[in-house]
Parts: structure tokens; C-alpha cells; sequence
């Protein structure tokens, strides 16, 4: 699919596979790059240094995941305040006429503190544009606010509301605002067994006048955050891969093979190793790691150890996202990563969108003080 930069309730179009450009048309190829990195203002993201900045507080909003939770109370926990949000505009003298919507998708707002200084991270963008930018209304999220955006990984799921809210925000987001990505390999088309499953805009990210930050290496994130970089493979944990991906540009889409691994350049789709998969990570002062994991597609214990290892920081107080962990990944492989999370002994977890209920129900069982489940509006508060 291409995702162009119109309106929000836009269509996808396909793109033929025959149509894709793959290791041929060099000289169209690089003048296409060099077009494209002048006019988006691509660069390296600052590398994180020896030591990660600390924050004093921070908030994570749930603004698009699977399910709503209604009913369930306010409750403070050891360093956690944990705020529902009832939902629309809710009166008693009439029907609610907005309200917040869930769907297949994952989008957070992570507010962070650091003395006077407040800092509004968007951390992926949902499925669809309608989604996101009504949840953010009825939330008060204001687009205007926002100090950088980060997208986790090239999967439909977390981008595809990008182009929309780009669109209806036009002129109201911070002139250069950087816009983090794991490497070039985000730009890449990908497939599932059911189809196309989408490819990043750049040319909506070009018009916008966002600042494309490449972020293959931890990277420090609007001064408060940071990024893991690269996520290394290691230990028991073998991730699902449902999607393949193929390197090449047609008609702007697509990612440039000068800038991908020469051994991914096969001119065919091949499986998707996730390399460029990034998760963003928080350190709250006295208590340690909020890793946000988005999706863990190079597995949820190895995103822990690479925010780990890029920090230096090796106490978790929480992990945020997607586990990635259904089937057909089974009870056995569901029981070792459950042991991993109890030798890191976070303070909290909290799976959504990709987590999965089969793991959910087993971790609640094993660990009931410390899981809490996701829903869209849900805002998490950890302060020192």
C-alpha cells in the first residue's frame, strides 16, 4: 500500500509488485536521495552519551490500543498513579456524542518533568488517522505541544494514522519538529500473509517540515528520553516474523538500497528482521527504567536488556506496550519469559495492544501485584 499525504479519511492505493524499483535505477536512486535529504532535513540523531537524562516525573497516556476500560476508579500504587479516563463528554442530561474509540493499533503520550522543564513525546501513530485524532481530542492532547515524535518500527499498526494527523495539523506543529526513526529500513515495503501491510510516507514527513532523525544507535529523545538503537538478539527468545519486507523505491515509496544492508537487497520480499525496531526508555530519578516497548518484534526481554545496556540503568520500574507474545507461541515459551521478568523484577508491567491474552492471564497469575493491563485514555504517572 502507499499512503499519500491527503485527507484523513483517505484511501490506500496498492502498488504492484512488479512495480517496485529494487537494486536497479542507481543514478535515479541516489538523485531521488539527495531530493529527499535536503528537502526533509534528514539527519543522525544526537547519541546518547555515557549517562541517560534523568526526569523528576513522567506521565504515559494510552491514546490508541486494542480496548477501552470503563468503570475501574482512580488508584495510586507505590510510585504509580494510575488515571482512567471515563471517556467523551459525558452529561446527565444526554447521550455521550464523542467518546474514545480502540482499534488493532498502538499510539502513546509520554508528558515528562525535569524541574521547570515539560517535555510531550508521541510515540507511534495507530492504525488509522480517525482514530488518533479523535482519541487525542477527547484526551486534550494538543499537537501543538509536542516536543518530538517517535515511530517504533514500519508496521501499519503503529504508523498508519501518520499521514492523517500530518495532514490536519498542518501549520500547528513546531517548525522542524524531529520525527525519530530506527534507520532506513523503516521505510521499507512490507507484506503479511494477508497482503500489503503499508510503507512510510516520506513525502508527507517532508511536507510537514519534520526534522527525520536516524536513530540506528541509542539516541536522546527531546532531552528526556532516549532510544535503544538497534535491538540485539540474544538468550531463548525467538519472536514471531509476520511480515516480509523488500528493499526499493517506486514513485517515492519505499526505502533506498545505498542506505539498507547489501545483503538485504534481493530484489524479492524477504523476512522481516525487525533491525530497525527501536523502543523508547525513560529514567525517573529513584526509581529506574520506564521502557516503552511498542511492539518487541526482536523480543520483549531483549528490548529490556538493550535499555538497559544503553543506559547503564538496570533497575525497571516498568515496561509499557506491545509483548508480542501470541500464538502460535505456546505455554512453555509464555512460562520462560515470565521467569526472565522475575529475575528483572520490574515494579510494574503493562502489556496491550500485541501483548496477548493468553500471556497476559498467565503473567497476572504469576505476578498479580505487578500487572496492570492497557486501555486507550488510561494515563500512567511515576514520579520519584
Amino acid at each position: 500500500m502507499q499512503f499519500g499525504s491527503c485527507n484523513c479519511n483517505s484511501v490506500a492505493s496498492s502498488i504492484s509488485r512488479r512495480g517496485l524499483l529494487c537494486a536497479g535505477g542507481t543514478g535515479f536512486v541516489t538523485a531521488l536521495i539527495g531530493t529527499l535529504v535536503s528537502t526533509s532535513q534528514t539527519a543522525q540523531a544526537q547519541a546518547l552519551g555515557s549517562k541517560p537524562p534523568e526526569i523528576d516525573s513522567l506521565a504515559v497516556q494510552i491514546v490508541t490500543d486494542n480496548q477501552l476500560i470503563k468503570f475501574i476508579p482512580t488508584e495510586k500504587r507505590d510510585g504509580l498513579t494510575i488515571e482512567r479516563n471515563p471517556g467523551g463528554n459525558l452529561s446527565k442530561d444526554a447521550p455521550p456524542s464523542v467518546d474514545l474509540l480502540g482499534e488493532w493499533g498502538l499510539s502513546m503520550h509520554a508528558q515528562s518533568r525535569r524541574d521547570n522543564e515539560v517535555r510531550n513525546i508521541l510515540i507511534d501513530f495507530g492504525y488509522q488517522p480517525s482514530t488518533l485524532l479523535n482519541n487525542m481530542s477527547v484526551l486534550k492532547i494538543d499537537p501543538a505541544s509536542i516536543d518530538a515524535m517517535v515511530l517504533s518500527h514500519g508496521h501499519y499498526d503503529h504508523f498508519g494514522g501518520l499521514v492523517g494527523f500530518l495532514s490536519a495539523n498542518k501549520g500547528k506543529l513546531k517548525t522542524g519538529l524531529p520525527f525519530f526513526v530506527g534507520g532506513e529500513d523503516c521505510f521499507c515495503t512490507r507484506e503479511t500473509a494477508a497482503g500489503q501491510y503499508g510503507v512510510l510516507d516520506r513525502k508527507a514527513i517532508m511536507e510537514a517540515d519534520l526534522s527525520l532523525m536516524m536513530a540506528e544507535g541509542p539516541a536522546v529523545v527531546a532531552d528526556h528520553a532516549f532510544t535503544t538503537g538497534k535491538i540485539a538478539l540474544s538468550g531463548f527468545e525467538k519472536p514471531l516474523r509476520p511480515s516480509r519486507e523488500k528493499v526499493g523505491v517506486v514513485n517515492g515509496f519505499g526505502c533506498f538500497p545505498e542506505k539498507v544492508s547489501p545483503a538485504k537487497n534481493t530484489g524479492t520480499f524477504i523476512p522481516d528482521d525487525f533491525e530497525h525496531e527501536i523502543a523508547t526508555s525513560f529514567v525517573v530519578k529513584g526509581k529506574g527504567l520506564v521502557v516503552l516497548t511498542s511492539c518487541s518484534h526482536r523480543g520483549v526481554i531483549n528490548t529490556i536488556r538493550q535499555a538497559q545496556a544503553a543506559s547503564g540503568v538496570q533497575k525497571v520500574h516498568a515496561l509499557i506496550g506491545g509483548f508480542h507474545i501470541v500464538p502460535p507461541l505456546n505455554d512453555d515459551y509464555i512460562q520462560q519469559v515470565i521467569a526472565a521478568f522475575k529475575e528483572f523484577n520490574p515494579d510494574y508491567l503493562i502489556p496491550g495492544h500485541c501483548a496477548g491474552e493468553r500471556f497476559y492471564d498467565l503473567v497476572r497469575a504469576e505476578m498479580p501485584d505487578k500487572v496492570i493491563h492497557s486501555a486507550v485514555g488510561t494515563r500512567f504517572v511515576f514520579e520519584a
